[in-house]
């Protein structure tokens, strides 16, 4: 009996060493993925991608916009249309270098190699995380910076804050869909069901999600949703003003179209830069409220969601993964 015993704690211990987290592992795993990148051009190829994208869109801005040129180019449009540009980009960059992380090791068999070196699932996960996420933001920093100076050469200015405001929130956004996709790309076996699965989520958020507050809106019309009374001022054409009574959509519905993690990323650019207004984001007019704005409703909340999707993905496939059959 005995025996058993101490065979069954040595079982037990072994197991709880290998679903720990190691922090050195998990850094070797992540330096493994970005050199991996490197050495396949996949960094320099996104790094002149993004160069190529801010140039392009600066270039359109001098050149074809002859009012903005007129009125004099800044950065804060610069910001403006790159942000609705990146917000559909970066998505699909990430959901593409997360697709194969963990799926494509797991059906080549390569993650039972990888697993048997002194490296835990989790550090797999969190490393593959980590490489992944260093992959993109580091070339977005390449990409930016280098075309910082061309900015500046064709807008005849140049805000150093709006800018980095673009760029920093490119990256925590492009993190947040790099979470999501080794997250789902650790809970299939197969590069194609991964695959399918990376073409729904932006589906969900690019299809879905951007109908979900229609559907909502028409729900509040036939009186299926109780809909919340607000008072605003109407002015006529020929100056006089009058106040009018409408309908809006409750709070609980207008935050969910702040959970989209496209909306949370330009928000949070409002918050941090002189590009804002009712624009960019989903800012929704103070006469909506008869008294203040709810918390979860101002744009600065947005960095909490972001947080959000980063953190929640990864924590269910730090659970999952541990416990799959590989």
């Amino acid at each position: 009996m005995s025996t058993d015993t101490g065979a069954g704690t040595k079982s037990d211990a072994s197991e709880s060493t290998a679903s720990s987290i190691n922090l050195e592992s998990v850094r070797a795993v992540a330096k493994k993925d970005f050199q991996d990148a490197v050495r396949s051009w996949v960094f320099w190829g996104l790094s002149a991608f993004f160069f190529l994208l801010i140039v392009g869109i600066t270039g359109s801005l001098a050149y074809f916009g002859e009012d903005i040129a007129a009125e004099g180019a800044t950065t804060a449009m610069l910001v403006f249309f790159a942000s609705e540009t990146t917000r559909l980009v970066i998505p699909l960059i990430a959901l593409v270098l997360g697709w194969k992380s963990i799926a494509g090791e797991r059906e080549s068999g390569s993650i039972k190699i990888l697993l048997s070196l002194p490296h835990s699932r989790k550090d797999v996960l969190l490393g593959k995380l980590l490489g992944r996420s260093a992959v993109l933001s580091l070339s977005l920093i390449v990409g930016f910076v280098a075309a910082a100076a061309v900015v500046a050469a064709l807008l005849g200015g140049f805000d150093v804050v709006d800018y980095a405001a673009l760029l920093l929130m490119a990256m925590i956004y492009g993190v947040a869909y790099t979470s999501i996709a080794v997250s789902l790309s650790s809970l299939t076996k197969s590069t194609t069901v991964a695959g399918a699965a990376m073409f729904s989520v932006f589906l969900l958020f690019y299809g879905v999600w951007n109908g979900i507050l229609e559907a909502l809106q028409q729900l509040m019309n036939r009186g299926t949703i109780d809909g919340v009374s607000y008072t605003a001022e109407l002015t006529a054409p020929d100056g006089t003003t009058e106040e009018i009574t409408q309908e809006r959509l409750p709070d609980w519905a207008l935050f969910v179209d702040m959970i989209d993690p496209g909306n949370a990323f330009q928000n949070t650019i409002t918050v941090l830069s002189s590009t804002g207004g009712d624009e960019l984001g989903t800012a929704y007019p103070e006469y909506y409220f008869a008294d203040d704005v709810p918390f979860y409703l101002e744009n600065w909340f947005s960095f909490i969601i972001l947080l959000i999707w980063i953190v929640v993905p990864i924590a269910v496939a730090l659970y999952r993964f541990d416990r799959v059959d590989l």
